[in-house]
């Protein structure tokens, strides 16, 4: 039974789109989401969290083919890379030639960090939702992982404009794998090892090595 609507799913995009800030359910934990362009909802995320500026964020896309849109270009290699991982419990560090998404970049605009969730029966309907988030989990910064929507700070759920209940999630985070070098020489590391153990990453690389 799904527990997200295209109602709810709907509404997440008109948020992003008016500048607000939400509290939804991955295919791993809750996160805070905003427009990656919207400099003010950006700044309310790391206030609400307490997270230090110069810590980037993730921007999640709902739809690889348009994920993959955002960032033309990447390389053949890079794109067959991503193409295989995702979508998946992985967070991706990318080369960022042209300097997109700059808000979630941190202090390192040459990178940018890329999900793509795979989403359960119960949020498909999210998957319709074309716009990107820039992608925080929902907690304070240094804080536990919210399993549940009640497991996601008080502070933070009242100072979001909406909140999604996607019921209970697996509760661990992203993998984050650093792809910047997979361009040139086939390179990558597991930065945070997560929801997808190193091992299942580099069997799935070594197809497109």
């Amino acid at each position: 039974m799904a527990l997200i609507s295209r109602d709810e799913a709907a509404t997440l995009e008109r948020c992003m789109a008016v500048g607000g800030v939400a509290v939804f359910p991955a295919d791993t934990v809750y996160g805070l989401a905003c427009d990656p362009e919207a400099k003010e909802a950006v700044d309310r995320i790391y206030a609400m969290k307490g997270r230090p500026p110069v810590k980037p964020s993730a921007v999640l896309v709902f739809q690889l083919e348009l994920a993959l849109a955002a960032l033309p270009e990447l390389g053949t290699r890079t794109r067959m890379a991503v193409e295989t991982l995702l979508p998946g419990a992985l967070t991706l560090l990318l080369p960022n030639p042209a300097r997109r998404f700059p808000l979630a970049c941190g202090p390192d605009p040459a990178t940018v960090g890329l999900r793509v969730p795979a989403l359960p029966p119960a949020l498909e309907a999210l998957g319709g939702v074309r716009w990107p988030i820039l992608q925080t989990s929902a907690n304070a910064s240094g804080g536990a992982d919210a399993r549940r929507l009640e497991d996601v700070p008080a502070p933070i759920r009242e100072a979001a404009d909406l909140l999604l209940d996607g019921g209970e999630l697996p509760g661990t985070p992203s993998t984050v794998v650093d792809l910047r070098r997979f361009e040139v020489d086939g390179g990558w590391s597991v930065v945070r090892e997560g929801a997808v153990s190193a091992v299942v990453v580099g069997d799935a690389l070594q197809g497109v090595l």
